[in-house]
């Protein structure tokens, strides 16, 4: 007698595996301690701290692998990994997983996150296109025996990686299209301290170049660069940028434009399914709607989505900061940043500097803090207020 399989209901169904899916699971359980969770997720490791994979693990002797895992399991949360959903049933409520196999769902969170952007390369263990907590472990294994590394991307990652591995000992090079490092996002005097910092902390700068592929050469790696000009070396990394993961959120028909469109319940055209993290377009009460690819934004908008989608009706109100750190310096900031932005900067010191990005109005439209500690909520409260007046201005965050 043949029986019938019966399908696997979660009441919530998660589909990613990062910080946002722990976030929502501890969301969850904040409001309903007996639903069942289920996580998908592609990762190889249960959710981490993402941050630390290209800061405080290659800067801080004190902060050790043990302290990435974010210990969703404590949720009651089963967890599948290595589990890729192909695709969404909005009408029966399923997902799939592959050879037929499906999962029932009475909510369901989307949390794909984004991938990394990628150029003509060879498959080889040492070439990363920096993202997971597996590339951090080759990176780590590889940057232990030493030579030459070549970075590509003067963003987050590239500047945080290159920074990460010459404090480890391994000659760094790093590759970028700007001609200062950091002028995309500060102003002319803040970009060249910032890229002053790459100088003395012993990282070779190669400004103005764009990477056309990577290629091997006997036991060598190449990067070439546009015009013909090859950089080699034994490890390559490529922080080139990420684009958020929406192609199941397409397949199911769900409105997405610049990312899945959501509500301020963070709820999507489905009213059977949330969005949360890097893929969401969501209306910031400060910034309009936006899109927001960093860690605060993560687990503040992770919880509340978890607490949304258990039947909490407050909306998202939380403005997101994002941030980064290299060689002693960090910086933080609240809104567009943008050097053409007419920016205000104030000296408070030596050390520390607020930048106000402005409008054609004069008013603020974004706060940067260099060195600037326990500030975010003023940085909010001037793009909320809207100061036009520049003497004024110098005076808010000090």
């Amino acid at each position: 007698m043949r029986t019938e399989r019966v399908m696997r209901t979660y009441d919530y169904l998660i589909v990613g595996g990062g910080m946002v899916a722990d976030a929502a699971a501890r969301g969850i359980r904040e409001l309903d301690p007996d639903g069942t969770i289920g996580i998908l997720s592609a990762d190889v490791d249960p959710p981490y701290t993402r941050p630390a994979l290209s800061k405080k693990l290659w800067t801080d002797p004190d902060f050790t692998w043990d302290q990435v895992p974010l210990g969703t399991e404590e949720t009651g949360a089963e967890i599948r990994l290595e589990t890729f959903v192909t695709g969404v049933d909005r009408e029966a409520k399923t997902v799939s997983i592959g050879e037929g196999n499906d999962l029932a769902y009475r909510r369901l969170l989307l949390a794909t996150g984004s991938k990394p952007r990628e150029i003509p390369a060879p498959e080889d263990d040492r070439i990363l296109f920096f993202r997971s907590a597996d590339d951090y472990r080759r990176l780590r294994d590889l940057a232990a025996n030493g030579g030459r590394a070549v970075v590509v991307g003067g963003g987050y990652i590239g500047a945080e990686i290159a920074a990460a591995l010459v404090q480890n000992g391994v000659e760094t090079e790093l590759v970028f299209p700007s001609e200062v490092l950091g002028d995309g996002t500060f102003p002319p005097e803040l970009a060249k301290r910032y890229e002053q910092l790459f100088r003395d902390g012993g990282v070779e700068l190669v400004p103005g170049a764009r990477v056309d592929e990577v290629r091997t050469a006997g036991n060598r790696l190449h990067v070439v660069l546009e015009g013909g000009e090859e950089r080699p070396s034994d490890i390559v990394v490529l922080g080139l940028g990420v684009d958020p993961v929406t192609d199941l959120a397409e397949q199911a028909g769900l409105q997405v434009d610049e990312g899945v469109v959501v509500d301020e319940h963070l709820v999507t055209s489905d009213d059977s399914i949330w969005a949360a993290g890097d893929i969401a377009s969501y209306p910031d009460p400060i910034l309009g709607r936006t899109r927001v690819e960093h860690v605060d934004n993560a687990n503040e908008m992770g919880a509340a989505v978890g607490r949304s989608m258990a039947g909490e009706r407050l909306p998202y109100t939380h403005t997101p900061y994002f941030y980064s750190a290299v060689f002693g310096v960090r910086w933080e900031a609240v809104g567009a940043l943008d050097p053409d932005k007419d920016p205000l900067v104030v000296d408070l010191d030596e050390d520390r500097t607020v930048v106000y990005y402005r409008d054609e109005s004069g008013a603020p439209v974004g706060v940067l803090l260099w060195n600037v500690e326990d500030a975010r909520d003023l940085a909010r409260a001037v793009l909320v207020d809207g100061e036009t007046d520049a003497d004024a201005l110098r005076t808010r965050i000090g």
